[in-house]
């Protein structure tokens, strides 16, 4: 270690250096729930489906079509490294969704752009006369609506001067419409000149010496390869070191384009005589993008896009390939920027929560480690200063997973609820390593062993510990980033991140500095308080049916007013609602006084935000109310007809702009994905357990989880709270919570079978439990201490997230010590009566 120490600290200087640069140079971003962002609402073209269709379309179909566009606009996103949007269906409808936090207005445009691309691609034939069809088409000396022919002179390496003809676009055309384009498109240009209906006059964007021109090519209207056999989609460049997009074919795409290319190249089927040279045309929407010569047969799979991209341009296009065509056009119907849905004082409250908890943190482990609390306490600080460079390994590592074949542009994820989640449950686990090092180093000084072996045994000791506890969360987290979505994901972007930070911190940076002060101070004891008394020999075991009785009592009766309550639950955001849109201002209507008006209309947790429409710069008031069926049983009017009127009359006739139904904010895919994530986590959970311990020990870990993750959700709806998005993230945090806090013991158990061998299952697992309590409670205080300053200081949304924690925790412990080891014990009955 002392030849190395050198390179440890310089190791770490560059890696300190590295984060706070990334954080300097991104900053932090916040989400939507944070800072605001822009939503979309989309409708897909339902006529165009029914041309395709030859008929109407029946309700599943269009559910159908709508969960198809879902997922194409879902992946384009992620895929375009937009972090944390949130996507969803309204229900009954084509319409979808879309939250997109941490962007800018100069954002707008290029993401309008991708979101409205259908994404068609074709490959077509270019006649085999071209040449001769657009030099007749110059010779006519007119050009497309919106366009200019230009006749220019170049000259030869030969020194000859020929003419080039070629279009560009002219400046002072006009629409023919408002909402029409100044340049024709479509049908209208492809019937420019026409010489066959079989073949569409095209243009081919080309950018020389920086100015845009456009040549012609006659292309047929027959698709001999379409984009459903593409695989993949990449940046490459030509010899000129000019952006391209690179295809990927499937196998049968392979084969199809191979037989095409044949048919095309000089000798082949369609082209038999072998000096002339035909060309492919690839098409994208209706647009030309590029006509290469085919010289031969293209057989490994593969094809070149070309067509005077920006690199921004050519990202996007691979963006959109990659994600597939979208079933029909979709029509961006409104655009808006949302404000923050958590108020400035909630964000302000929530910040002065955390930094107060994590002073109460440090100061605590001072007084109760001394000198290790001051490691420990670095080790802390160290983790904030990595944090932003555990980010981005993070990012790039779940990446991995869904590998898009592009590269991603490095930069910090955007933070949001549930992001905060995570670096909460990340302060649990860095504190939570530290501590099983501490109290291992305590037990071997105990034992008389001098400083510097008792930290090298202690070390050595919980090294395995350690690493199956935060494997096992790593595990979870990468379940719930590859079954997950938006901020599911978000979630475990973060939480991966605390991870790989904090083992590094407390395997590395915290044995630094002990093997510092062995070898560089004349420390030879590190003193600590205990809150455990030495020798302590409590029958945990001994008392599970008591605890079970305890459990299944306040599942059952949480559990009974849960299902009494029924949807009442879960929020708006969970159940749907109806937005209702009105013109106001929020200086002159405060949200503050909107809430105590629907309050004395008795609604039930609104949500209320103003927003502002980027058309017209005009600011609008948005309400929205769970779904009622308008009139409710005793014949007064539903919620939803009561905020519409009350508030019209309080802001004042034609002030109320739309009423719509929304879905939930999370969806329905949202959910799905969410759930499966979970069971994913379960599954994942149990394998890992199995391999590293045995079935028994899985067995046991699970049912903690389930135990903690029921009561939690029970007790927090029996306190009146509803289920949202961030209790969601909050539920995570505990899955997470539970799962290390239960390894912890379970490794402990294993280590003492081997040792004890002389004594019974029964008596190992209470010693295990034993030994591991000083420990399981201090993780437990340090981390309530956070939690308990966001209840305190936080309001709002933030307040029921640390609730739902704060329950959360305290379950947790309580299942880790009288619920997973008796649940495990169960199955090893065999061996409790051979030694009863």
């Amino acid at each position: 270690m002392k030849k190395n120490a050198f390179w440890h600290w310089l190791i770490l200087a560059a890696l300190v250096f590295g984060s706070i640069s990334l954080f300097v140079t991104y900053g932090l971003n916040y989400g939507i729930d944070l800072k605001g962002g822009f939503s979309f609402t989309l409708q897909v073209d339902e006529s165009k489906l029914v041309e395709n269709m030859g008929r109407e379309l029946e309700d599943a179909e269009r559910k159908a079509f709508q969960e198809q566009a879902l997922e194409v606009l879902q992946n384009r996103i992620n895929g375009s490294g937009l972090r944390e949007a949130i996507v969803y269906p309204e229900p009954g409808t084509l319409r979808i969704v879309m939250q997109i936090p941490g962007v800018g207005p100069e954002d707008r445009a290029s993401i309008e752009g991708m979101l409205e691309k259908v994404a068609f691609l074709a490959f077509r034939t270019v006649h085999k006369d071209n040449q001769n069809l657009t030099a007749k088409a110059f010779a006519a000396g007119v050009a497309p609506r919106g366009y200019k022919l230009i006749s220019d002179t170049r000259t030869s390496s030969d020194g000859r001067s020929y003419p080039v003809y070629y279009y560009i676009i002219d400046p002072t055309a006009k629409p023919l419409d408002e909402t029409g384009s100044p340049q024709a498109s479509g049908p209208e240009l492809w019937r420019f000149q026409s010489v066959s209906p079989r073949f569409d006059f095209m243009l081919q964007r080309e950018i020389e010496n920086g100015a845009i021109r456009f040549y012609p090519h006659y292309v047929s209207v027959r698709e001999e390869l379409t984009g459903s056999g593409v695989s993949g989609a990449s940046i490459g460049s030509d010899q000129f070191g000019r952006p391209t997009v690179n295809v990927r074919f499937d196998s049968e795409g392979s084969k199809k384009f191979g037989d095409i290319t044949a048919d095309l190249a000089p000798g082949g089927a369609k082209n038999p005589n072998p000096n002339e040279r035909r060309q492919l045309a690839i098409v994208l929407d209706g647009t030309l993008y590029s006509a290469p010569n085919i010289n031969e047969a293209i057989l490994q799979g593969s094809a070149e896009i070309s067509g005077g991209f920006t690199f921004e341009e050519a990202q996007q296009l691979a963006v959109v390939l990659r994600a597939g065509s979208l079933p029909a056009p979709v029509e961006i119907l409104t655009k808006s920027e949302i404000s923050p849905t958590l108020g400035r004082d909630s964000i302000t409250s929530g910040a002065r929560a955390m930094i107060i908890g994590s002073i109460a943190v440090l100061i605590f482990m001072i007084g109760y480690y001394m000198i290790a609390g001051v490691v420990v306490n670095l080790a802390l600080v160290m983790d904030l200063l990595l944090l932003p460079l555990g980010m981005v390994l993070a990012a790039g590592f779940l990446g991995i997973f869904i590998n898009t074949g592009s590269p991603t542009a490095v930069g910090l994820p955007t933070l949001t609820l549930p992001g905060i989640a995570g670096l909460i449950l990340t302060i649990g686990m860095a504190v939570d390593a530290n501590v099983l090092i501490f109290e291992r180093i305590r037990e071997e000084q105990l034992s008389g062993k001098r400083f510097s072996s008792a930290v090298s045994a202690g070390f050595e000791k919980v090294f395995s510990t350690i690493l199956d506890a935060n494997i096992t969360t790593l595990l979870v987290a990468v379940i719930l980033f590859l079954f997950g979505s938006g901020a599911i994901r978000g979630f475990a972007v973060t939480l991966t991140a605390g991870i790989l930070v904090s083992m590094y911190t407390a395997l590395i940076f915290t044995r630094m500095v002990f093997d510092l002060l062995a070898n560089k101070t004349k420390l030879k004891k590190v003193k600590m308080l205990s809150i455990v008394k030495q020798g302590l020999s409590f029958d945990f075991v001994g008392k599970r049916k008591l605890a079970g009785v305890l459990s299944l009592l306040i599942i059952i009766g949480s559990g009974t007013m849960f299902f009494q309550k029924g949807m009442d639950n879960f929020a708006v955001d969970m159940t749907g609602g109806r937005s209702l849109m009105f013109n106001a201002s929020p200086a002159q209507h405060p949200i503050a006084e909107i809430r105590e008006l629907l309050e004395s209309l008795k609604i039930s947790e609104p949500q209320i935000s103003y927003q502002k429409d980027l058309a017209t710069t005009n600011q609008f008031l948005e309400v929205k109310v769970k779904l009622d069926e308008g009139v409710v049983e005793d014949g007064q009017q539903g919620d939803s007809s009561r905020v519409l009127a009350a508030l019209t009359e309080k802001l004042g006739e034609g002030s109320f702009l739309q009423e719509q139904m929304v879905g939930s904010q999370v969806g329905q895919e949202m959910r799905t994905r969410g759930v499966k994530a979970i069971l994913f986590a379960l599954i994942g959970i149990i394998i890992y357990i199995t391999i590293r311990f045995e079935f028994g020990f899985a067995l046991g870990a699970i049912a903690a989880l389930v135990h903690d993750v029921l009561i939690t959700v029970g007790v927090f709806c029996l306190l009146g709270n509803q289920i949202s998005l961030p209790i969601i993230a909050a539920l995570l945090t505990i899955v997470g919570y539970s799962v290390n806090d239960t390894i912890v013991v379970f490794d402990r158990i294993r280590e003492d079978l081997k040792l004890l061998k002389d004594k019974s299952y029964v008596e190992v697992a209470n010693i295990s439990i034993n030994h591991t309590l000083g420990r399981t409670l201090m993780t437990s205080i340090t981390t309530l201490i956070t939690v308990v300053m966001l209840l305190v200081f936080g309001g709002g949304a933030i307040h029921d997230f640390a609730l739902a924690l704060f329950i959360g925790i305290i379950v947790g412990t309580y299942s880790s010590t009288f619920i997973a080891t008796p649940v495990m014990l169960i199955w090893h009955a065999r061996n409790l009566k051979k030694n009863a």
